[in-house]
């Protein structure tokens, strides 16, 4: 969106209107996360996410390229190669548990910036675009992440990626040959290691060029806010920089402590012990389990256990556990409510709370859980519910509840409803 208020860059010296006009790097890191880009007064802690997500994807780039340098992509010493790095490279150890700390970090971040977006229906017009990019960019993330588990080749690494890749031999026809094709054989070896530490390798930058995508669409209609009410004038907003740089340098510094607490103090306190177990093709680990970053998804595929007609159980649960992630991307149309914060839609605040985020909690400790009773019933209705929301819940909630009223502007939900400190702040309305 173009303010008509917004700071304009002006060069300072000649040096930089030199390079203003040959190359205008500096006049566009002003526009868009500078002075020259104005953002609604009222954002909260919620809105860090995003720059805590870059934060996140910079750290794994660093650090992955120089793991790489020492990471041998070979069956029979990819094992090794890992502690090397742990044991003789320098500072290897701290890199490798950066990096694999890093990942759940830049999940527990993306998670959380995912449901603000669906608390605050930041997916509704005009940011549909915005969206959109943003789901791509999370089944990216679980794509690379996913290669990246494979890399270490303990006993969870070769068994995660016989199983997952055995998902794609549920699909009628095409799947035997698919799965042949990914692997580069019939089982995960030195083929399909090679091949997912190159794409391991490559998605974080592919997942970047996304991330311009989706800032560059976010430039288009402007940030959202917690009232979901579209800024009217210049009081309704503030520049970026000095003030959200400052908010969301302060919720760096937060982050950095809690990323450093985990680093330090409790390494391996989200991986799988069996991870550092040399892969075995002869012994099955007695609970193969993926990453806690996938459990939900995981709960949902296993929560089929019989067929249905002529539906293999697997293939269902295949399609259920993709299904769960392109769900979203219809919530643009599936949610027709005209107001966006949950904050002034009572009845959808009541679902949100008492629905959808219970029932994320169970499929996370049910994906984490053996396939087991009562685990796979409490998946199984926990994967009933979710659907249920989305495809039904949601779209009748937004077109039967009565919103709460909204603020005539964020001037107002700022400042109260003081007719005469909205007056002060915005003449243009008195």
């Amino acid at each position: 969106m173009s303010f008509p208020w917004a700071n304009e860059y002006k060069p300072a010296n000649g040096l930089t209107q030199w390079l203003d006009e040959k190359l205008p790097l500096p006049r566009f890191v002003y526009n868009a996360v500078g002075a020259g880009y104005p953002v609604p007064r009222n954002l909260n802690y919620m809105w860090n996410f995003g720059v805590l997500a870059g934060f996140c994807l910079v750290l794994q780039i660093v650090t992955g390229v120089i793991l790489a340098m020492h990471y041998a992509a070979n069956a029979g010493v990819a094992f090794d190669s890992v502690e090397h790095i742990m044991r003789d490279v320098n500072w290897g150890w701290m890199l490798r548990y950066a990096h694999a700390n890093g990942a759940s970090a830049f999940f527990v971040v993306v998670y959380l910036h995912i449901f603000r977006g669906f608390f605050y229906s930041s997916y509704k017009a005009p940011r549909e675009m915005i969206w959109l990019l943003g789901v791509v960019i999370f089944l990216l993330m679980m794509a690379t992440a996913f290669m990246g588990y494979v890399l270490p080749w303990g006993q969870m690494s070769f068994w995660g990626a016989k199983v997952i890749t055995g998902l794609f031999g549920a699909i009628p026809v095409v799947g035997e040959p698919l799965q042949v094709w990914l692997l580069g054989g019939y089982a995960p070896d030195n083929a399909a290691l090679n091949r997912f530490f190159s794409l391991h390798f490559l998605l974080p930058f592919v997942i970047a060029g996304v991330i311009i995508l989706h800032i560059w669409a976010l430039h288009i209609p402007g940030s959202s806010n917690p009232t979901g009410v579209e800024v009217k004038s210049e009081s309704d907003t503030v520049p970026f920089h000095p003030y959200y740089t400052a908010k969301d340098g302060f919720g760096l510094g937060v982050f950095l402590l809690i990323y450093c607490a985990v680093l330090f103090f409790a390494p391996n306190a989200l991986g799988h012990p069996d991870n550092y177990i040399p892969a075995n093709p002869l012994s099955t680990p007695a609970h193969i389990v993926p990453e806690w970053y996938f459990w939900p998804f995981y709960a949902i595929l296993r929560a089929f256990t019989y067929d249905f007609f002529f539906i293999p159980a697997k293939l269902m649960g295949v399609l259920a556990m993709f299904g769960a992630i392109l769900v979203w991307f219809f919530l643009p149309w599936l949610d027709t409510s005209p107001v966006r914060s949950g904050h002034y839609r009572p009845l959808f605040r009541k679902f949100f709370w008492f629905g959808l985020i219970p029932t994320m909690a169970v499929l996370f400790y049910c994906g984490g859980a053996p396939a087991a009773e009562p685990y796979v019933m409490l998946s199984q209705l926990a994967s009933l519910y979710y659907f249920a929301h989305f495809l039904i819940i949601l779209p009748i909630v937004s077109s039967i509840e009565k919103p709460e009223p909204l603020p005539f502007s964020i001037t107002e939900a700022v400042l109260g409803k003081d007719e005469s400190a909205v007056l002060n702040a915005n003449p243009a309305a008195a």
